[in-house]
């Protein structure tokens, strides 16, 4: 407060309260506008790749248990965290490696970005991964990994771990053995939700979706098939969000995923909402614009749009782009907003 105005009465009265764990409402600290700590930030695959050859190189995966390394916003430093509420991490797995199986209240993503040969198994049913597919890993259900391939695997994690922290609610335990028994046939569930048709007896036993696969090939195809008959959204192009069959919903109650088709010379009109979403750049090259910082993006860079920050994305040649965020999270509480 200026000098001018200091009452020492109130002074003294603060300071009083400070002993009792006590603050007066009208020095408050805590923001009172929209968006959130997180700033604007881009990844390159340029520069990431040879740091995640160089772990696979320092640590093995029975050492680490997941080789990830964190991608952690320059405004977040210490947390690990890209936003305040989600995660992100690049994962590499060797030829023959196994990440041991655990799981965890938290729920995961895995979006493939390249290597072919990996799968992930969760809750007994084994998924093969390959670049482009959306994979998911429910909270609190049994997963492990491993690479049949030749080659090293990467993929982008996304996790829900700040929000499951904020609520005192992370619970971790690990399997005894380094792999579970398979107890279902890989591609089961997409069979019983993944054809616009469910089961006459099911019942939801969760709340993230059945499915643990979205191929890359049907999404990039609904994606041209959108593109050849009808018209861009001014702001995303051509963007469809994966749904969980069995409702209709986002895949995960807290997180949202997102797969958009910009057109060669599309330049989009500034957006924003309340939700924080992380890119992966799956297809081509272009710009983002958020507030001073304007990125070019290549395949495979990763970059961060905070909470409520204006941003406009532009394409140099056909690009397709993956996204996550926390908008159902916000959309079941009530905060989700959004502006063009």
């Amino acid at each position: 407060m200026p000098a001018a105005i200091v009452n020492p009465e109130r002074v003294r009265f603060s300071s009083e309260l400070s002993g009792l764990n006590m603050r007066p409402l009208w020095e408050r600290v805590v923001r009172l506008k929209p968006g959130t700590a997180a700033v604007p930030a881009i990844w390159r695959w340029q520069a990431v790749r040879p740091q995640l050859m160089r772990a696979a190189e320092l640590i093995s995966t029975k050492e680490a248990e997941r080789r990830v390394l964190h991608l952690e916003n320059p405004a977040l430093r210490g947390t690990n965290c890209i936003t305040t509420t989600v995660v992100a991490g690049l994962q590499i797995i060797l030829p023959g490696e196994i990440a041991p199986t655990h799981r965890h209240s938290p729920n995961a993503l895995r979006f493939i970005v390249e290597g072919v040969g990996a799968y992930t198994t969760v809750d007994g049913e084994r998924v093969s991964m390959r670049p482009g597919d959306f994979v998911t890993t429910p909270g609190w259900t049994w997963h492990d990994h491993g690479n049949v391939g030749p080659d090293p695997v990467v993929w982008l994690d996304g996790l829900d771990v700040p929000l499951a922290n904020l609520f005192g609610a992370y619970f971790r335990e690990v399997y005894p053995q380094d792999t579970q028994p398979l107890s279902r046939l890989e591609g089961d569930p997409a069979v019983r939700y993944g054809s616009g048709l469910l089961p006459v007896d099911h019942r939801p036993n969760g709340h993230a979706s059945p499915l643990l696969c979205y191929p890359y090939e049907r999404t990039r195809e609904a994606l041209a098939r959108l593109a050849r008959n009808g018209e861009p959204h001014p702001s995303h192009g051509f963007k469809l969000r994966y749904v969980n069959p069995a409702n209709g919903g986002h895949p995960f109650p807290t997180m949202a995923a997102f797969m958009q088709l910009l057109l060669r010379g599309f330049t989009g009109r500034k957006y924003c909402s309340t939700d924080s979403a992380v890119y992966n750049v799956v297809e081509g090259c272009g710009r983002v614009e958020m507030g001073d910082s304007d990125f070019a993006f290549g395949p495979h860079d990763v970059f961060v749009v905070p909470s409520w920050q204006p941003h406009r994305i532009s394409a140099n040649s056909e690009c397709l782009l993956f996204s996550y965020s926390d908008r159902p999270a916000q959309e079941a509480l009530g905060f989700w907003r959004e502006q063009a």
